[in-house]
């Protein structure tokens, strides 16, 4: 078992089916920290409004985050733009978990980071919102051919690998996007007083020196499967978690590995989400502004 000072995950995109819940599920029994971000787009409320989908290994992912919140660890939930909805909860805790705005996280050093999921910064998200739209319906087709992709790899004694984060680091259009994304957060960070930046946004795992502040990208759970850590000892670095390390821990086969699927068992909704977060989602607009 690991321990950490603090831990950021985001972009886990639950309840649809290029979330890699399985190697996530096998994280979480694996590592604990102190405090326990949560930077944005957990639930995919966008996918969750055209097709609800919801499997066990996705119930089971919030069970282990609610679980590590009644032991003790601070949870810290900032809601992105697929998720949304649930910024209208701001100032709430469910089941333990604080959901908040953003967030300034002290280093043991004394480094002050501004927390934040950044789709707030993203000028596709405030001014062609439709176009966001279209890019999603687009990005989830290639995780479908990368969930197939990596499927066949494994079988041939390969480890996984995100075709999708490779085509789109052959993009110079992504790539273009990815740099200026990086320095508006920087900037965003300076303007804020803070010695720099943690987000997601942008599934793109990343630790570098922007204009003298620190930028960091905790990466995402469908492409990357990476986190961010704090040692305590304040070293800050990013965890490629690709290999499911222990035994499985929950019914399902992971994506990519071999075996006997477990029979199924019914899916039963997280009781301290069902009265307000997940109603939430059926409730977010589908208008596209």
């Amino acid at each position: 078992m690991n321990h950490y000072r603090a831990i950021w995950i985001s972009d886990i995109h639950l309840g649809t089916p290029g979330c890699q819940a399985n190697y996530l599920l096998d994280f979480l029994k694996h590592n604990e920290a102190d405090t326990f971000y949560l930077v944005g787009d957990i639930i995919d409320g966008w996918r969750l409004q055209k097709n609800f989908y919801w499997p066990q290994s996705h119930n089971d992912v919030v069970q282990k985050l609610l679980r590590k919140a009644r032991k003790g660890t601070e949870v810290i939930y900032i809601p992105g733009n697929h998720d949304e909805s649930v910024r209208q909860f701001f100032g709430m805790s469910f089941g333990e978990v604080k959901v908040v705005e953003e967030w300034i996280h002290t280093t043991v050093d004394g480094r002050k980071l501004w927390v934040t999921h950044g789709d707030l910064f993203d000028s596709v998200m405030q001014y062609a919102k439709w176009l966001a739209y279209v890019g999603d319906s687009l990005y989830t087709f290639i995780l479908f051919l990368n969930r197939y992709f990596n499927r066949i790899r494994v079988r041939l004694g390969f480890q996984y690998w995100s075709l999708s984060q490779y085509l789109k680091h052959q993009v110079k259009n992504a790539v273009s996007f990815i740099t200026d994304f990086e320095h508006i957060m920087a900037r965003e960070a300076r303007m804020r007083h803070c010695d720099g930046v943690v987000c997601g946004h942008i599934h793109n795992a990343e630790i570098r020196e922007i204009d003298g502040l620190l930028y960091c990208n905790d990466g995402d759970w469908v492409e990357s499967l990476t986190a961010l850590v704090e040692t305590h000892e304040g070293e800050l670095k990013i965890v490629h978690w690709t290999h499911i390390h222990g035994d499985p821990v929950h019914d399902e086969v992971p994506e990519g590995v071999t075996g006997k699927r477990a029979p199924a068992r019914p899916v039963e909704v997280v009781p301290e989400l069902e009265p307000a977060l997940l109603d939430s989602f059926s409730q977010q607009t589908s208008s596209v502004s």
